[in-house]
């Protein structure tokens, strides 16, 4: 089974619809280990590949992981394109474990660049994913307007407040209600 193709280029016109065709896609996504238990479920989970959805070819875990990043970055860019807080219409994105570019998602308009990396994890491994996160979009070479770390948001306690740095932002996605929160907010960030 080939992996479905996803499209790489979100715009206010199509957001929904992918997001919609995405969540169809995964709706049964778990069937096959729903009557496992034990160890019989732990080794399907980490060695048995799925065979359906947007990673056919890889295990359930791997596929979950996938999936749980992909849902951030569609629920994230969504929230991007109709609350406008940055002057971007459209953004590259690279879903799963795509490495065709630099970024996980990309934009530009005129003399302003955005990029960002994107992911989804448990409390415990936020930091860790977060610093590696961080250390890639502050490289020297990396020019842009606006740098993004786009995560769900409940790898984080609700009051967590990042450190402010010029031009960085924090998106927290909630994959469940598509909720976005930005920190700082730009728009109050750039009247300064």
């Amino acid at each position: 089974m080939k992996p479905m193709q996803l499209e790489n280029i979100l715009r206010a016109d199509n957001i929904d619809t992918l997001i919609t065709n995405y969540l169809a896609i995964i709706e049964n996504f778990g069937a096959s280990v729903s009557q496992l238990r034990g160890l019989r479920m732990l080794k399907a989970l980490k060695r048995e590949t799925v065979n359906n959805g947007p990673y056919p070819k890889v295990t359930l875990f791997e596929a979950a992981n996938r999936i749980m990043t992909d849902l951030v970055i569609l629920h994230g860019v969504a929230g991007l394109l109709k609350n406008p807080l940055f002057p971007y219409t459209e953004y590259m994105v690279e879903f799963g474990n795509e490495d065709n570019n630099d970024f996980d998602i990309q934009a530009s308009s005129g003399t302003e660049a955005l990029v960002g990396e994107a992911f989804n994890v448990s409390p415990s491994f936020f930091q860790a994913k977060k610093r590696l996160a961080l250390k890639k979009l502050r490289h020297k070479g990396v020019h842009a307007t606006h740098r993004i770390v786009m995560f769900n948001d409940d790898a984080v306690l609700p009051s967590y407040s990042p450190k402010p740095e010029d031009g960085l932002y924090h998106v927290f996605v909630s994959v469940e209600s598509s909720s976005v929160l930005v920190k700082p907010d730009p728009l109050k960030n750039s009247l300064k």
